[in-house]
């Protein structure tokens, strides 16, 4: 009987998987399966439950850093994060401490404030995107790597 309810939460625990696609419940299914297994074996229940929870912990531990990386590869940047570290040319000087600065970006006119006051950039002028606040792009100086 405990070996059913074994694959009757492992079964759970896919079918939560495969409708939600976000990598939250197979790290558990694993740990299932271990227990599903140890029960066919004969393995006392508490040493069951102990298995779940320990390769359970294990796979979503050593196992979960590795699997978000390689399958947020293709993962396409929307709106504003595609923004994030794109290099831009200034349009309009940008000074903070007059409220001026302005950059064209895919086609669009963005509000532009450095990073850090007191720091003017001249149109024409390379500039990292590190953050927007707002409708507002903060940017730093781009320096060319070598």
């Amino acid at each position: 009987m405990v070996s059913l309810c074994w694959l009757i939460v492992l079964a759970l625990l896919l079918a939560i998987e495969i409708a939600t696609l976000g990598l939250t419940t197979v790290w558990f299914a694993g740990g299932a399966l271990i227990g599903f297994i140890a029960s066919l074996l004969g393995v006392d229940f508490w040493i069951q439950m102990i298995l779940f929870i320990l390769v359970s912990l294990l796979l979503l531990f050593f196992t979960r850093p590795v699997a978000v990386k390689h399958l947020n590869k293709s993962r396409v940047k929307t709106n504003y994060e595609g923004l994030i570290g794109k290099v831009v040319k200034i349009t309009q000087q940008v000074d903070n401490d007059n409220q001026t600065g302005e950059a064209l970006v895919n086609g669009q006119e963005w509000t532009v404030r450095s990073e850090t006051d007191g720091v003017i950039y001249e149109p024409g002028t390379k500039v990292r995107i590190v953050n927007i606040v707002g409708v507002k792009l903060i940017v730093t100086e781009y320096r060319e790597e070598n």
